[in-house]
């Protein structure tokens, strides 16, 4: 088990040990809330967009259904007749300059594996820049927006943002509640009462302030060919080897339990590398894997290699709330 996966284990486990990081943290806490504090009266650099910009982003470490999230709010505003843009960091993206615009012919590792995703799925126009505010005015340089979606940036001061909606995973929760790096979260937990909406990714119903969705399990599709199968495609009591470089990838492995399926788990670090040789397993099996996964492997794949298409489904609540929302930032959505 590598440093990073015991540190989460012991963030939701409460492990004493972590008592010793507290100066750390408390030098932590210190510096966030400085940059909050910078940006809420108006210091340094600040870049505002002529249109609203909605922020989608954790306060924890760790996967949270963001991407689902993202594809879905896209698809949403868009039957409301707006345009939409998405801006990126793009971890682990090694584009030949920035900002640069992902097109769904690139390479994982030219777009990062989550920009090209949502490009790929959606058609959507996206920029990577970890400057978001530069991405944002380029973007909008190229393409006539109503509304930009800024996947992750809750902590990236430097970007004004219109509405801030934070998702958190029900199952885990916020961990020991504690800053990095004694504990999961990324900014002090009071920063929550300042956000717009919480949505709990897992929740069978809404919780008390905030909103739940889920992420529904669509069809399999085919890596080398593109072919799409129902769910049945594999009976139940199908073993399969299951792959997951996600945030959270039991709750992948979870999911293809809750199908009736046997994956032999495979987990890897969060936007991980792949290879050939590194994903051949044994014994023979049919290989299935997150759509985050699916984009790294295409180039390589085998026959029998499929990935999972997912998609989030808010709750009705959530919906209505958000149409309130795009009316009053877009009183003609």
């Amino acid at each position: 088990m590598s440093l990073a996966e015991r540190l989460t284990t012991a963030w939701y486990a409460g492990h004493p040990a972590l008592a010793l990081l507290r100066p750390l943290e408390w030098l932590y806490r210190a510096v966030v809330q400085r940059k909050r504090a910078r940006f809420l009266a108006g210091e340094g650099e600040i870049y505002r967009a002529p249109v609203p910009v909605l922020v989608v982003g954790n306060i924890t470490v760790g996967g949270t259904g963001k991407t689902p999230m993202i594809l879905w709010l896209i698809e949403h505003c868009r039957s409301r007749g707006l345009r939409v843009g998405v801006v990126s960091r793009g971890y682990g993206a090694q584009p030949p300059s920035l900002p640069w615009r992902v097109r769904g012919d690139d390479s994982a590792s030219v777009a990062g594996d989550e920009p090209l995703l949502i490009v790929q799925r959606s058609g959507v126009p996206l920029m990577i820049d970890p400057d978001r505010g530069r991405a944002v005015a380029t973007l909008l340089l190229a393409e006539p927006l109503d509304l930009i979606l800024s996947d992750d940036g809750l902590q990236h001061y430097r970007l004004a943002r219109d509405l801030e909606l934070v998702l958190i995973d029900a199952a885990r929760g916020l961990g020991n509640r504690r800053c990095l790096p004694a504990g999961p979260l990324r900014e002090p937990l009071e920063r929550l009462h300042s956000v717009d909406a919480l949505l709990y990714n897992g929740a069978s119903e809404d919780p008390q302030g905030g909103y739940s969705f889920n992420l529904q399990p669509q069809t399999l599709i085919n890596l080398r060919s593109g072919e799409t199968r129902s769910l049945e495609h594999f009976p139940p009591g199908q073993a399969l080897h299951a792959v997951a470089g996600i945030g959270n990838p039991q709750r992948f492995f979870n999911t293809l339990e809750g199908l009736h399926w046997r994956p032999v788990r495979h987990a890897f670090a969060d936007h991980a590398p792949y290879s050939a040789e590194l994903l051949n397993f044994s014994p023979a099996l049919p290989v299935l894997m997150t759509e985050k996964d699916a984009v790294k492997c295409r180039a390589f794949a085998a026959d029998d290699w499929w990935y999972l298409a997912v998609d989030a489904e808010p709750s009705a609540a959530f919906v209505a709330w958000f149409d309130q929302q795009l009316q009053r930032l877009m009183p003609r959505a």
